[in-house]
């Protein structure tokens, strides 16, 4: 069942040795140390990848910070829920210090009767996460090399990318589902307090059992860069590269579960207000729209995650687990939530707005969508490893001609071209202004339909700095110039 990385494995590509790189070669652009599947970097860069590879100092606030985020975060779904659920989107809070236990008394009980976790949640659940994992395993789909792992000598892992095939899967089954009324979509909305309940304690028991497995049977390879705080560790992962079978579970886990689960609540809204009002709110409709563009996104370009720095670099620890099992789909729904339970007049726009929130979704996810795919097929070049897909949509501009890079002595290349001449993380630019469109379908009634943009911007910023510096260890002077090619970080010529 699970792969285990202490020694050769079967289904890794076996790196053959080119001897010694020339470093002209690599420092003039010449060099195609990094065109061949599994192939060495220089003798620096293996020295700069080892530094990386070292547990150096504590990120997100060290051991106190992931503590608060891991008892934080849960505790902030339920009262951000519970303020939606119960109060219109107000925010609640004790008026006095003798309310305060009745306060919390009152927490309690909407937690208690609207958010147990019931049968029917756990089944819900439990039984998606189970389709998506058949899905996974049996459906065809293309077989994608990831970057050589400097942890597994610079073999490089194949990925078995369906996802597409699942999402279709999926689409035909919910429909089915729907019509025969073995699992009606209105459902998945109305019972989204215990479903939610049930993601957090299966996330919670995945990521204990993914840290004590890997900790004793090194499943998913040796443990790395571990701090020696059992918290800390527990909360950045133990190893890179669980498997179950053929399905790669940290890809699993940031492509199945989030975004198909956030979708389908979006099209539970939608089908939901049908069936109350006879008509669906152009508000309602767009969440539907910028949810399905993203699913499909991630669905018709599985075979380019491998070639992502969480695949090739982040350990699969609570911080994935948590927040792709739970905290996405139950928390970047919010303004579903909200317009499921509220009169339309309260949130619509006049048709001139509801046209700018249109054609800015569409313009940003082209830009997010295209960038993305520039870069990967950027990587799968320089690899050997491209395999062109004619997913929809495909859009122009996503595969490069000789675009413009800067060669590093580290042996591979940074690109400077296509949409990346104008900011370090382009896609980051245009994912944010998506997002800005997604928490504006509710209107401005609360800020709480507004949290996954202010959100994902804090997230954004501080994954920024966090691969910048990483970067500036592994490339040194390179990404100096780098810098100067590229000067902008996230947003063109603002920052």
């Amino acid at each position: 069942m699970a792969v285990t990385m202490d020694g050769p494995a079967s289904n890794l590509r076996k790196r053959k040795s080119n001897g010694n790189l020339n470093s002209d070669n690599i420092m003039n652009g010449k060099s195609t140390a990094l065109l061949k599947i599994n192939a060495m970097p220089t003798e620096h860069g293996q020295e700069m990848d080892k530094k990386l590879d070292e547990h150096q100092e504590y990120e997100f606030g060290g051991p106190v910070g992931v503590v608060s985020m891991m008892v934080g975060f849960p505790l902030l779904m339920y009262y951000l829920w519970i303020c939606l659920w119960y109060y219109q989107g107000k925010f609640v809070y004790p008026i006095s210090v003798d309310d305060i236990r009745p306060f919390f008394n009152k927490m309690g009980q909407h937690i208690y009767e609207g958010a147990y976790p019931t049968k029917f949640a756990w089944g819900t659940y439990c039984g998606l996460t189970a389709i998506q994992l058949i899905f996974a395993q049996v459906l065809p789909g293309l077989t994608q090399n990831g970057l050589p792992v400097p942890s597994l000598g610079y073999q490089a892992l194949p990925y078995h990318c369906n996802a597409l095939y699942s999402w279709y899967a999926t689409l035909a089954l919910s429909y089915v589902f729907h019509k025969t009324g073995i699992y009606r979509l209105p459902w998945l909305i109305e019972n989204y307090g215990p479903i939610m309940t049930v993601a957090l304690i299966v996330s919670f028991s995945v990521s204990i059992l993914i840290d004590v497995c890997g900790r004793l049977f090194h499943y998913g390879g040796k443990p790395m860069r571990l701090s020696g705080n059992i918290i800390y560790d527990h909360f950045m992962g133990i190893t890179l590269n669980p498997r179950l079978g053929r399905i790669d579970l940290k890809m699993f886990a940031e492509v199945r579960v989030p975004w198909v689960l956030l979708f389908l609540i979006s099209l539970s809204g939608v089908v939901k207000q049908y069936e109350e009002l006879g008509r669906v709110s152009y508000n309602m409709w767009h969440m539907l729209l910028a949810t399905g563009l993203y699913i499909n996104a991630c669905a018709k370009a599985e075979h380019m995650i491998p070639q992502t720095w969480d695949m090739f670099h982040e350990k699969f620890g609570w911080m994935l687990i948590f927040w792709n099992m739970a905290g996405v789909p139950f928390t970047y729904c919010y303004p579903t939530i909200y317009m499921a339970r509220a009169p339309p007049s309260t949130y619509e726009f006049p048709l001139w707005a509801n046209i700018a929130m249109f054609l800015t979704l569409i313009t940003f996810y082209y830009i997010f969508d295209c960038a993305m795919a520039q870069k990967s097929n950027f990587k799968m070049h320089q690899q050997g490893e491209h395999n062109p897909r004619k997913a929809f949509p495909v859009l122009y501009g996503s595969d490069l001609k000789d675009p413009s890079y800067i060669q590093t002595k580290h042996g591979n290349k940074l690109l400077t071209g296509g949409f990346w001449k104008y900011a370090r993380k382009i896609n980051y630019t245009a994912d944010w202004i998506q997002a800005c469109t997604w928490g504006l379908t509710a209107g401005f009634n609360t800020p709480i339909t507004m949290f996954y943009p202010i959100f994902f911007l804090a997230v954004l910023t501080h994954r920024c700095g966090r691969d910048f510096a990483k970067c500036s260890v592994k490339y040194g002077e390179d990404w100096d110039e780098y810098c100067k090619v590229v000067r902008w970080k996230f947003i063109p010529y603002i920052y």
